[in-house]
Formats: structure tokens, C-alpha cells, sequence
């Protein structure tokens, strides 16, 4: 749930088939903030927003518990800006998980 731009989220300890897939991003860097259901890629694209259009400076903390997801959470994160930074340079959304996301990743 979203608690003003706050995302509370639950791990479920298994995979959700769909829902962090190419087109949940696309979906998502879409719509603002609360237009569509609580997600990781809405916080994520309202980061991405604040930091290109407004030019505001963005951190996003991500906390909870031994095991709560606070890593995968991160790599969604980033999965996400990576998408929109390549899609901002024209990539199409088959090539949207290339050497850019990988190379954050590993770091």
C-alpha cells in the first residue's frame, strides 16, 4: 500500500508471475504516483520524474527485516531506472535489460 509516497510492501515468498515483467514497467513510467495500484515501479518512476523534470535530487531507502525483500526491492528499483534511461535514448523494450542494467547490478 502507499502511504503518501511511501511504499509499504509485504515479501510473499514466491514469484508472482507478471508482475515486475517488461510490461509493468511500461504500465507503470505511464502513470504518476497513485493512478494506478501500489507498486515498486511507481515509486520508482516518481524518482525518475523528480530527478529529470523537476531536477530535484532523489534517495530512496528501502528497510525491513532479515529476509523482507529489501534486495530484490533494489534490483527492481534499478531495473526500472534502467529501462527508463534506455528508453529515454530511444531502446526499444525488447532490449530494455541490457548491459546498462547488468552493469548496475553487479556494482
Amino acid at each position: 500500500t502507499n502511504i503518501g509516497s511511501i511504499l509499504a510492501s509485504v515479501n510473499p515468498y514466491k514469484p508472482i508471475p507478471g508482475l515486475y515483467s517488461v510490461d509493468a514497467i511500461d504500465l507503470y513510467r505511464q502513470h504518476r504516483l497513485g493512478e494506478l495500484p501500489p507498486h515498486i515501479f511507481a515509486t520508482a518512476n516518481e524518482c525518475y520524474c523528480c530527478l529529470w523534470k523537476r531536477h530535484d535530487s532523489q534517495c530512496v531507502l528501502i528497510s525491513g527485516e532479515s529476509g523482507a525483500g529489501k534486495t530484490e526491492s533494489t534490483k527492481l528499483l534499478l531495473k526500472f531506472l534502467s529501462a527508463m534511461s534506455q528508453s529515454s535514448f530511444g531502446a526499444p523494450a525488447s532490449e530494455k535489460s541490457t548491459h546498462v542494467e547488468e552493469a548496475i547490478l553487479e556494482s
